[in-house]
C-alpha cells in the first residue's frame, strides 16, 4: 500500500485537484456546530480536505502513508500542522485526544481486519462526546463487482487498490458498536456514504 500511494502522488501529483471534497465541507460545518477544536485525519494526502478544517480556527493533525504527499501539503498549503509519516494500520502515532475526527475515502481500502482496528483506533482516541466521520464507498459504484473476487464485496479491479463496498447493513455492523448516529448518501465522484459517530459518556466503555 505504501508504494502504490508513493507512485500515484509521485506520477499523478495533485489528483484530485485543490478544491475540498463535498464531504469534507458538510463536516467542517457539522464540526463548527458542534464546537469541534482537534481534529485527527488519517489518510490526509496532500492536504485539501485538511484545510478547510484549519481555516475555519480548528488545529489539525494528519496521518499519511506517502512521503511526496506531505511534502506536497507542506509546499501547497504553507501548513505548520503536524502530519505523521506512517500507515493509518499503526495507529495510534500519540496519546493525544481529538474532539473530531475526519477520515475520507480510506476505509474501503483496509481489509476486514484492518477496517476494524482503524475504527477502533480513532474511537480510542475521541474525547467523550467527540465524533467521528468516516466516507466509504458503496455498492452503487460502477466498479462494484468487477476485477479479481478478494474477499465478500472486495474487489481489485485496479492493480495495487482493493476495494471493499459498503452497504448500510456492512456499515451497520462494522460502526454500531462505536456510536453510530447517522448515516447519509452522498455522491462525490463515486457514491459515497457519510458515516457519523459519537462518543457517548455512557458508551465510553471500549
Amino acid at each position: 500500500m505504501t508504494e502504490f500511494w508513493e507512485e500515484n502522488f509521485i506520477d499523478k501529483q495533485e489528483m484530485w485537484g485543490f478544491k475540498p471534497s463535498r464531504s469534507a465541507v458538510l463536516t467542517k460545518e457539522f464540526f463548527i456546530k458542534k464546537g469541534i477544536k482537534n481534529v485527527l485525519v488519517p489518510g490526509i494526502g496532500y492536504g485539501r480536505n485538511a484545510q478547510v478544517f484549519s481555516d475555519n480556527g480548528m488545529t489539525v493533525t494528519g496521518i499519511e502513508i506517502s512521503k511526496t504527499a506531505i511534502e506536497m501539503a507542506r509546499k501547497h498549503y504553507r501548513t505548520t500542522m503536524k502530519i505523521y509519516h506512517g500507515s493509518v494500520t499503526d495507529m495510534p502515532f500519540d496519546n493525544k485526544q481529538y474532539d473530531g475526527i475526519f477520515c475520507y475515502a480510506l476505509i474501503h481500502l483496509l481489509d476486514s481486519n484492518e477496517r476494524q482496528k482503524l475504527i477502533q483506533d480513532c474511537y480510542n482516541q475521541l474525547t467523550e462526546n467527540g465524533f467521528m466521520v468516516f466516507t466509504a464507498i458503496t455498492k452503487e459504484a460502477p466498479n462494484y463487482g468487477k476485477g479479481e473476487l478478494i474477499s465478500k464485496d472486495q474487489y481489485e479491479f485496479h492493480k495495487g487498490a482493493k476495494i471493499f463496498y459498503y452497504d448500510r447493513q456492512s456499515v451497520e455492523k462494522e460502526f454500531n458498536d462505536f456510536g453510530l448516529v447517522e448515516i447519509t448518501d452522498i455522491n462525490e465522484n463515486q457514491p459515497f456514504y457519510l458515516i457519523k459517530c459519537k462518543k457517548s459518556i455512557d458508551e465510553n466503555k471500549k
